[in-house]
């Protein structure tokens, strides 16, 4: 495969950096990613894996020839990767119920991770199983937590598929056109952050949303008529 340029910036080990993953990965590429989206949507141990920057720069493999597949059939494996880890998910924790989440002080499977991914999930009902594809360590969990709560399958699968179209596709086909650009191909690691600070916007939109109307609805209107 190409190498990309990158800059100097460091975003964490060596082997967790998506275009290393992918160049280890190589002409199993695009197997390899599908497999590693299915671990970080499905199984709980995938957490730290890099989703959204993965598959940004699986887009911009894509566009520069290194992932020999065509980007429609890339999208079409992660999305059924990522709708798949999903049902998995859902399913460990709906067939396990409460117990999956009774250990409190694995080094891999930290309470607050859970604490973190219960509270997004009370916040925002249907909407967190869309909203959580885009946040790392709760896309992960929130799966899980939707089947231990017996959220009805049939609603559950509908969100599920609907954030992995947005996610797997969406953030792939933007690494595509956005690979295109030399002055994306030679700052990859630092597109790779504004990534990862793009994932977290829908939340904090939603967060504000949510803090304006706690707000009117504690102050009520300023003046009675």
């Amino acid at each position: 495969m190409t190498h990309l340029a990158t800059s100097t910036l460091a975003l964490g080990p060596e082997w967790l950096k998506p275009d290393t993953i992918i160049e280890w990965l190589g002409p199993w590429a695009l197997i390899g990613l599908a497999l590693i989206v299915f671990a970080e949507c499905g199984l709980l141990i995938g957490f730290f894996l890099p989703g959204d920057s993965l598959l940004f720069t699986a887009g911009l493999f894509v566009a520069n020839n290194s992932i020999k597949s065509p980007l429609w059939l890339t999208c079409l494996v992660l999305v059924v990767a990522a709708f798949a880890g999903n049902v998995t998910g859902y399913w460990i924790g709906r067939s396990a119920g409460p117990a999956v989440f009774d250990r409190p002080r694995s080094r891999l499977f930290k309470p607050q991770h859970v604490v973190k991914t219960q509270q997004f999930f009370d916040k925002y009902g249907n909407r967190a199983i869309v909203l959580g594809r885009f946040v790392p360590i709760v896309r992960t969990f929130i799966t899980v937590m939707a089947g231990v709560g017996r959220m009805p399958a049939r609603r559950y699968l509908t969100y599920s598929l609907i954030g992995g179209v947005l996610w797997a596709a969406g953030v792939t086909v933007l690494g595509y056109f956005l690979g295109q650009f030399d002055v994306v191909k030679n700052n990859i690691e630092l597109m790779l952050v504004l990534i990862v600070l793009l994932s977290v916007l829908p939340i904090i939109i939603e967060m504000v949303r949510a803090r304006r109307a706690a707000r009117r609805a504690t102050t009520g209107p300023r003046h009675l008529r």
